[in-house]
This record gives structure tokens, sequence and C-alpha cells, in this order.
């Protein structure tokens, strides 16, 4: 096992720093500036602009957080129903399959004309964005419990459905944490869609803006406060998967290279 002599916020600033140089330097190389602003500008753009980026940015990611949450509680509920009642997973798996079949960036004019131009077409499409991730997962993480643990539960007395919920479920929390991450990453990416299809706030819409008047240095703003917002929310999923199983070795290769170790 070998450690790196500096912490993982010490190389997120160096990254940070070496991304910004490489930046100045294309910059420097005669790149227009309506094309590509030089990072000082876009800073100073973030300072002047903080209170029309925090406005757009609530709104953002209040549309992600409503997403995440419905697209996660649809997809567990799925996986759970599926796994519970096996009559259904005939009918329902290809529906899932062919709703997969569709592109959701096709259907997000449809969204916006069925549920208009505000937050409920962006949620919609956040939530369908990461719903087949968290059930295929949850799904799965439930089909691969260990056979000795529900030979050990029935034996124990306990009905199929305390084997669902105290067993099953637990076990496939591995699982489910991985899609957890994915649509940490996901959600986002649903709810700038929607807005650039159809709305009247949101950075999503703010770029589209900035991009009308030529305004690229608040493009960049934008986009910098949209990647900050991603990184916090798939911390933040990170963290509480990590403490919703304490039992799980935190020493995998992904913590690894967080926590500056290689195994």
């Amino acid at each position: 096992m070998t450690r790196f002599p500096c912490p993982a916020l010490l190389r997120l600033i160096l990254a940070s720093a070496v991304l910004t140089g490489l930046w100045q330097l294309v910059i420097l190389c005669g790149v227009p500036r309506y094309m590509l602003p030089a990072p000082l500008s876009v800073m100073q753009t973030l300072v002047a602009q903080s209170g029309l980026l925090w406005h757009h940015a609530l709104i953002t990611l209040g549309e992600i957080v409503a997403g995440f949450l419905c697209g996660t509680l649809l997809g567990t509920v799925t996986a759970l129903t599926l796994s519970r009642w096996a009559f259904l997973r005939s009918t329902v798996l290809p529906l899932l399959l062919l709703t997969q079949a569709i592109p959701v960036f096709a259907i997000a004019p449809l969204l916006v004309l069925w549920f208009g131009y505000g937050p409920g077409s962006k949620v919609v499409m956040a939530t369908l964005i990461i719903y087949f991730p968290i059930a295929s997962t949850c799904y799965d993480g439930l089909r691969q419990t260990q056979p000795g643990w529900l030979d050990l539960a029935t034996t124990m007395g306990g009905s199929a459905h305390r084997q669902l919920f105290y067993v099953r479920l637990p076990a496939a929390l591995p699982s489910l944490a991985s899609g957890l991450r994915m649509a940490a990453t996901a959600a986002p990416i649903g709810a700038i869609i929607g807005e650039w299809v159809g709305s009247s706030a949101g950075l999503g819409y703010l770029m589209l803006q900035a991009n009308g008047r030529m305004q690229t240095d608040l493009m960049f703003a934008a986009l910098i406060v949209l990647l900050a917002i991603t990184i916090t929310l798939y911390f933040t999923v990170d963290r509480l998967c990590r403490l919703a199983m304490p039992w799980q070795p935190d020493r995998t290769g992904r913590h690894a290279l967080i926590n500056g170790e290689i195994t």
C-alpha cells in the first residue's frame, strides 16, 4: 500500500491550478475572448453576478434534489416490487427496457408541453434520467442476496416480506449505493436539459440567455456553479451511503484513491 504525500484537498487544488494554467495558456495563444473568456474574467463575473447566479442556482438545485429523490423512491419501489412478486417481472421488465430505448432528451419538449415551463417538467426529466439506473442496480442487488442468509431467515421463521426488508434490502445496499452515485451526477443533466428546452429560470435558462447575448464569461460562471452543485451532491450522497452501510469496508478502490492510497 502506497500513500501519496499530499491529501485529497491539496491534490484537487493542484489539479484546478494546472487546468487554470492550461486555460490561460490557450487564451495567450490568441483565442478570441468571445469564444473562451479568460479565467480572471470568469472569476470577476462570479463575484459581480453572484446574486444572479445564486438566484438561478437555487432553482436548479431544487429541481435536481426533487428529481433525485423522486427517481430514487420510484426506482427502489420498482425493484422491491419486482423482487417480491415474480409474476410482474415478465411484464414490467420489458417495459423498463422499452423506456430506455427512447432517449429522455427526445421527449423533453413533450414534458415541457405536459408539465409546463415551471419546475415540474425539469423534476420529471431528472426523475426519468435516473429512474432506470436506480431500479436496475437495486434489483440486481436484491437478486444477488446470498442464499445462506435467506435459508437462515427461513429457518428462523422469517416471512417473505420480512426477508425482503430485513435481509435482501440491506444486502442490496452496496449495489443501490452505486446507482445512487451515478444518479447524483446524472440528475443535474436532466434538470439542465429541461431548462434548455423551456424555462424562465435556472442555470440552464441563464446559460441560454448569456449565449444569446455573447456573454461567454457568464456562461462559464454558470457552468462552474453547476459543477460545484454536482460535486457537492455526489460527495453528499457518497457520504450518506457509507453512513448507511457501516459494515462495508472503507478501503474500496474508489475510496482508496480519494484517501490518497493505492491498494
